[in-house]
């Protein structure tokens, strides 16, 4: 029984280590400035309204005096200790001088599967302080084994329509009560607080069981990802961002391609997924250079696999870098990590890591770049064979002390390596020619007319060959 209970424990705080808290982030509290149409909490001037037809549940934390207000058929105020409704007094109240119709904002679009309506984190401390984690789009979501909580205090309303109905969780805390079984969650539905706190058609599911496995679990929710990104971008699917890297992929569970890098490693049964976490985390996220790049690292499935493919461990890297450098810091870490598990991947369980990078530095600029060279040098060198051969048809002038060094040179080669010599100098790179070997050399003018005198009525000499090359 003694071993028993310590492996219970065990389980217990090996669940514990690997949990993920999701909290919700919209709320139809009174007080909220962004649940009013004019952006502000109602003052003593002004006339509530809600719509008569409006399903919404409405915490109010403090007192407020208005001048009417107009009450929905369906709906319910949760007052705080001291909370309260006065009528206006007709007292001055500062910043409230002209009444006006302020209206409650509808609450129906809030849905669950939205990844952007939620702050994860890895401990309750941590999502206090707001050191919330980053994931795909599918793992932002609540997964099979995470804890959600709605904060205390708080109402909200929330669309739970779901395309495989039944949601799965850890445990859910509403209004400060947790349910960790279905028994007590199922007592709780069907309260009226309840239905003005949920609507749609999904069931929860509440089993209050962490990962069993310490490599990682899945997370769950890839059936629904295009629930969760059509939640996201809506249904059009048009709302990603544009990039500045070349080729950027999509990492599994995610809605749009990325710059950045991922690694997906294989490993065998002795991986644990928090030991290594923490590897990275310790050994190069504490970098300074890395202050800028975040990670997530979760058990994923390639979608081209069958089912039954054994899962990877994926990690997803993206940093703040813009223009060219976007991605680089990702990419230069990806290397870093590759270069780690060639060395102690043995020691954590890992098999073997493949790396997909995509970064600005890839992208068309610097090939531009690199084409616009290469195209001028090659029309520089097109524009002098053309002015080369308009001289030697006579319809351009180059000045004649130019072409007097190149025929002198010209001489100098026949008299030193003769007919048989295959060199040549090149025309571009003058190089002084000696007065007292060049004397008696003719002009400009005297090699074009010896030029003409040759045998064939179409012979010329391209100045960049040797003649002789020419003659035979």
């Amino acid at each position: 029984m003694k071993g028993l209970f310590f492996l219970l424990l065990f389980m217990q705080l090996l669940a514990a280590s690997i949990a993920v808290y999701k909290q919700w982030i919209p709320n139809t509290n009174f007080e909220n400035a962004s649940n009013w149409d004019k952006d502000r909490i109602p003052c003593a001037n002004d006339v509530v309204l809600f719509k008569s037809n409006q399903v919404i549940s409405v915490f109010v934390q403090s007192t407020h005096s208005l001048a009417d207000m107009y009450l929905p058929l369906n709906g319910e105020f949760i007052m705080a200790p001291g909370a309260g409704f006065a009528a206006f007094d007709g007292s001055w109240d500062p910043g409230c001088d002209t009444a006006s119709a302020v209206s409650f904002t509808d609450a129906e679009k809030y849905k669950w599967h939205d990844p952007a309506l939620w702050h994860a984190a890895t401990s309750l401390e941590d999502l206090d302080q707001g050191k919330y984690i980053f994931a795909v789009d599918e793992e932002r979501v609540p997964c099979q084994y995470d804890d959600v909580i709605f904060q205390p205090e708080t109402s909200f309303r929330v669309n739970i329509d779901s395309s495989e109905q039944m949601i799965h969780l850890r445990s859910i805390s509403i209004m400060g009560q947790k349910f960790t079984s279905d028994v007590a969650l199922a007592e709780y539905m069907p309260t009226s607080s309840a239905k003005l706190q949920f609507h749609g058609n999904g069931t929860f599911q509440v089993t209050n069981a962490g990962c069993p496995d310490k490599s990682g679990c899945e997370c769950g929710n890839a059936g629904k990802h295009r629930q969760i990104c059509a939640a996201l971008l809506g249904d059009s699917g048009t709302r990603c961002p544009a990039l500045a890297c070349k080729d950027p992929f999509q990492p599994v569970g995610h809605c749009c391609e990325i710059c950045g890098a991922t690694i997906s490693l294989e490993y065998t049964p002795g991986f644990d997924i928090r030991q290594y976490q923490n590897r990275i985390l310790h050994a190069f996220l504490s970098l300074p250079k890395y202050a800028g790049v975040q990670m997530a690292i979760s058990k994923v499935r390639k979608p081209q696999t069958s089912r039954n493919a054994v899962p990877v461990i994926q990690i997803v890297l993206m940093d703040d870098k813009t223009g060219s450098q976007t991605g680089t810091n990702a990419e230069q870490l990806a290397e870093d990590i590759i270069r780690d598990i060639t060395v102690h991947g043995d020691s954590f369980g890992i098999v073997t890591g493949t790396v997909q990078v995509a970064t600005g530095s890839n992208s068309n600029g610097e090939g531009g770049t690199i084409a616009g060279t290469v195209i001028g040098l090659l029309l520089g060198v097109l524009l002098l064979g053309i002015m080369l051969f308009l001289h030697w048809k006579g319809m351009i002038r180059l000045p004649s002390v130019h072409l007097a060094g190149l025929w002198n040179r010209k001489k100098d080669q026949d008299v030193v390596a003769g007919p048989s010599d295959k060199g040549f100098d090149n025309p571009i790179f003058d190089t002084p020619t000696n007065r007292a070997e060049s004397h008696g050399a003719c002009s400009g003018e005297e090699a074009l007319k010896e030029m003409a005198s040759k045998d064939s009525g179409i012979y010329f000499v391209n100045p960049l060959y040797d003649e002789t090359e020419l003659i035979a």
